[in-house]
């Protein structure tokens, strides 16, 4: 299993593949990485492709994957920020995949949680953890939901401005 974690942008363009994890549909229990399309089939859901699923009051016994994340972003009032985990690991964003129908490629959606203290600054929610370690909980489902799909502790995250270079002192002095 493996699959290079890049930065997640909740920003990216609709029909936007991203590499998954998943366990393989055929039943052999292999895991597989395979590109898949970022959001719902509109045409199923009222017009509107969801591309987020809350976690709270829901369960996810079934279809479940991994999106590999180096670090996530978002932007706030024009302005964007990189999140990243405190100890510079890379980490797996919660997800639910859907099989190809009615034309719509494979698909999947990023399971939420409410933000921890650092992200809460700057937006109310952001994509589920999954730790390295906790991979196989994830998709084996082997540990509790509401342990895995919880929001995460204060300092775990680094928040930063992207783009925000070093202050430059202008020369006063002639």
């Amino acid at each position: 299993m493996s699959a290079t974690a890049t930065p997640f942008d909740s920003d990216a363009a609709e029909g936007t593949l991203r590499p998954i994890i998943r366990y393989k549909p055929d039943g052999s229990g292999k895991k597989e990485v395979v590109n898949a399309h970022w959001g719902t089939n509109p045409r199923f859901c009222d017009g509107i492709e969801y591309r987020f699923v809350r976690s709270e009051g829901k369960t996810f016994p079934s279809h479940r994957c991994l999106i590999p994340a180096s670090e996530f972003r978002m932007k706030v009032d024009k302005k964007d920020y990189r999140v990243t985990l405190d100890d510079g690991n890379f980490f797996y964003l919660a997800g639910v995949w859907e099989p190809p129908m009615a034309g719509w490629p494979l698909a999947f959606r990023i399971i939420t949680v409410a933000a921890n203290p650092e992200v809460a600054r700057y937006q109310e929610r952001h994509g589920a953890i999954i730790l390295r370690r906790q991979v196989m909980d994830w998709l084996d489902g082997t540990m509790a939901e509401p342990k895995l799909l919880a929001t995460p502790p204060a300092h775990l995250f680094v928040v930063e401005k992207i783009g925000a270079g070093k202050p430059v002192q202008i020369d006063l002095a002639h």
